[in-house]
Order: C-alpha cells, then structure tokens, then sequence
C-alpha cells in the first residue's frame, strides 16, 4: 500500500541535526545566562530595599546596576553548559526523552557539585554569586528542556520524516534494515526495498517489504513520497536501474549508497559491506585532515600528557600500596605495541592481571569479567587509572589522546587475516581513548573485533577536533561514573 505521508520538503542529517542542538542548547544557555545576571541584581536590590527602607526604589536599582559588576567568567557559564551536555549531541541520543531528562539533570548536578566545591576553597566566596549561579543552573535546564522537548516533536513528526527506500534486499540491505530496528526512536521511515529477484518479490525481510523490481522504481517513488534512496548493490547495476535512480535524484531525491547511511545510523562502516574500491575513496579522497589540525591535536596532546603525568604522580603512592598488598609487584607491565604505520613501541600501564595471566606466552584479548584480573586491578580499570602510565607514551609521540587501541603486533597479525581493511586502523597514532572505546566494551572474539574495527574506521574517516574533544568529555564522564572497560 502506497505512503500517504507527504515527502518532507527539508532533509536533516545526523551531523545537521548536531549542530541544531548545539545552536537550540547555546541560544537556551545565553538566554539563561542574562536571566540569571537580572535575578542575581534584582536579589540584591530586595536586600538593599530592606536595608535601607527610605532609600528610593529607582536610586537603589540604580546602586545595584552601577556597583554590582558581573564577572568575566559569568558570561562563560553556557559553553560550560554545552560541555556538561556533551553526552546529548547524538541526534539517536537526543530524540529519546527519559535519556534527554537524565542528561538534563546530571548536568545541572554536576554543575552544582562543580560550583560548591571551588566556592569551599576559594579565598573569597563572596566574589562567587551562588544566588546566580544556581538561577542560571535553573534557567537553563528549564529552557533546554522545553528547546528538547519540542525537539523531539520535531524529530519524530511524520511529516518532517525521511522516507528512505533501499535498492537490494541482499545481505547489505538486510545488514542495513537490522541496524534500522535497533534504533528507538528511529531517524527516519524505512520503507521497504527494490530488488530484481523474483524469488523475493512481495516477501518481507527484517519487518519491511520487497515493493518492486527496478522497473517500477519511478513509480515507487512517487507512490511512497520516497526522499532518499540507499543503494544496497555490492554488483553491477543494470543500465535501467541507474537510469530511474538518476531521474529520481533529478527529481529532488538524495541517493547514497549503503555504506553512508550506516554510518549515519550506527556511527560506525559495514567492513563486510564495502566496496573493493571504498579504501580508496575514503582514505584518499575523503579523509585528509589539515596541517592546523594535526598541530592542535599535537598540542591537546601535550597539554593532556602534562595533566596526566601529574595525576600519575600524585596516585602512583596508593596505587603502589594497594597492588602490592593484594598481589605483590611488579607494579607495571610493559608490551609490545603497534604505533602508526606499523611502528613498534613499548606501551606501559599499571598491572591489573595475576602475574601468571599469560603464563604460556600467548596473547589472549581482554574480556568482561576476566578471571585474570585482580581485585585491585579491577578498580583500576573501571577508573582507567591502569592508563595513566600511557601518558609517558603521549608525551613521547608514540600515542595520542584519541584514537585507536594500540594492540599487539601477533593480534594484528591474526586479525588482518580475518577482517577486511583491519590494518587501516594503523594509518593514524593510537589513542588513550577513542570512538570506538567510548561506544563499544570488551572484545572475546573475532565478530566483536569486527564492530570495534567498524567503530575505529569510522573516526579514522571522520575525525575533527570537535570530535575528538567530545570523545575526550565522553571518557572522563566514563571514568566519573566508573564504567570503564
């Protein structure tokens, strides 16, 4: 049966509706911030009102606005609000409303956590307007909400919806189709699939029909209101068929191919979906980043060694007890390691293991709840305190801040036997934390080494500075709350 929904006449993708959310969030942020200066003045106008009952009202409102001066960093409040929302920049995120209120509140409480403990140790608190601060934490989580919630009408509107149509029910639509359902709510409305094969005409696969062959693809368009169509064909495509996508594209339909719209959906490639050529298209012609970036990136790099050498130092004297009272020494371990290119290092951390982990000297991946683990280690882990050593590693230029987990030369070894493009996850520095650490948890096999890659590819590809600064606000949200891997 035909869509009766009109085609949205305006397209959002994930990264347009990112930055919808940060212009909705910083607009609500600012208009919190001056709100909170007026609430801070007028509260102190009350009091100067009830202290000096005979003073005239416009001669103290006037007091106040002349001696009152707002400090500098008042004015920084909302990008510090943004950055306690980081977690609520994933579109995926961000349309689900018990996630949004969760995200809300734990940035209002960690805001106050924030406030009361430099308003303890400051030498003088009474050049800290708590009073403001705490409307401003009001305000804007107030105004954010109300931004989110019409937020989400908007992203789940029928009528503002994509209706995406694949072309292929083979393994790729299919692969497609199975990543769709996993999404609550989902970003667009799937339609169904085109394919040629009569044997899977009018069956349904993964909850969504085969609607027609190719040679009915205009006329699907128009009868479903089709605004995006995913191409799902690892083959050949026939001449008829690309000729009906390309007057569909004519026609104001956005066509891409199957590998783009996961990666939109899931924020990782299909390493078994990929075109021969798609190596060559993605780290060649995609994925150059600019001398400006690398020089930040290297100086984030710096800068975070710095800090982390310096908790290494002031943790190393516990950790030291601890570990050697539960298990003994050494305190350390080091191991062999692959760096860009393919480049050998030694990485060092903190041991979490039994001295007797890898007795026969084989290499074996790290799993949820590892019997070789210690009840020290473990804590290390969960906190990531087990990396701080790395930071030696950073500061050297072996590793950097963000991207992919350094592994074992034999690993890699193994693994590129196995998984296609695995060793692309050398052509950038490993990182002390990455995409695909932040999205995804211990790997026991070679199948969940295949999403990990997927998750690594895909920052390879689309790495920035904006995201490698929220994967950073991400980890150290991770170590807070404990739920490190």
């Amino acid at each position: 049966m035909a869509d009766t929904a009109p085609r949205p006449s305006f397209r959002l993708r994930s990264s347009e509706h990112r930055i919808l959310l940060i212009l909705g969030d910083l607009a609500a942020s600012i208009a919190s911030d001056f709100a909170a200066i007026y609430i801070w003045r007028y509260y102190l106008y009350y009091r100067l009102i009830e202290e000096n009952p005979h003073l005239r009202l416009d001669h103290a409102w006037a007091l106040v606005t002349l001696s009152v001066k707002v400090p500098l960093w008042f004015y920084l409040l909302p990008i510090g609000w943004l950055l306690l929302m980081v977690e609520l920049y994933d579109p995926h995120i961000a349309a689900s409303w018990p996630r949004t209120l969760r995200g809300i509140g734990i940035a209002a409480f960690i805001g106050i956590v924030f406030y009361s403990l430099i308003f303890i140790i400051t030498e003088d608190p009474n050049a800290l307007p708590r009073v403001g601060v705490g409307a401003f934490l009001v305000i804007a989580s107030l105004l954010v909400l109300g931004w989110r919630a019409f937020y989400i009408r908007l992203y789940t509107a029928p009528g503002l919806m994509r209706h995406v149509l694949v072309v292929g029910a083979g393994k790729a639509g299919l692969a497609l189709a199975q990543t769709f359902n996993k999404l609550n709510p989902p970003p667009f409305n799937l339609v169904g699939f085109i394919d040629d094969d009569p044997h899977k005409a009018k069956r349904t696969y993964e909850g969504f029909p085969v609607i027609a062959s190719s040679r009915r693809l205009s006329r699907v368009v128009e009868d479903y209101h089709i605004s995006d169509i995913a191409i799902a064909i690892t083959g050949e495509i026939h001449g008829a068929t690309f000729q009906a996508i390309l007057d569909a594209q004519e026609h104001g339909v956005e066509v891409s191919r199957m590998s783009i719209l996961y990666e939109e959906m899931a924020g990782r490639v299909p390493v078994h979906h990929l075109e021969a050529d798609w190596m060559i298209r993605s780290f060649t012609d995609e994925m150059r980043v600019s001398r400006f970036y690398e020089l930040v990136k290297r100086l984030m790099d710096l800068i975070g060694a710095a800090v982390g050498l310096l908790l290494f130092g002031i943790s190393f004297p516990f950790i030291l007890i601890a570990t050697w009272i539960d298990t003994g020494f050494p305190i350390f371990y080091a191991q062999t390691r692959l760096g860009k290119g393919g480049q050998v290092f030694r990485i060092y951390k903190y041991r979490t293991m039994h001295q007797e982990a890898e007795a026969d000297g084989e290499a074996k991946l790290a799993s949820e709840n590892d019997p070789r683990v210690t009840r020290v280690g473990n804590f290390l882990r969960k906190t990531r305190l087990d990396e701080l050593p790395q930071f030696w590693n950073v500061l050297r230029g072996d590793m950097s801040l963000v991207g992919p987990r350094a592994e074992r030369p034999e690993l890699v070894a193994e693994f590129q036997k196995q998984i296609p493009f695995y060793r692309a996850r050398l052509l950038v520095q490993p990182g002390l934390t990455g995409w695909a650490q932040i999205n995804y948890g211990y790997v026991a096999n070679v199948t969940e080494t295949v999403v990990k890659l997927e998750y690594d590819l895909y920052y390879i590809k689309h790495r920035s500075l904006m995201m490698d600064i929220v994967i950073v606000l991400r980890t150290i949200g991770t170590v807070l709350s404990r739920k490190g891997r």
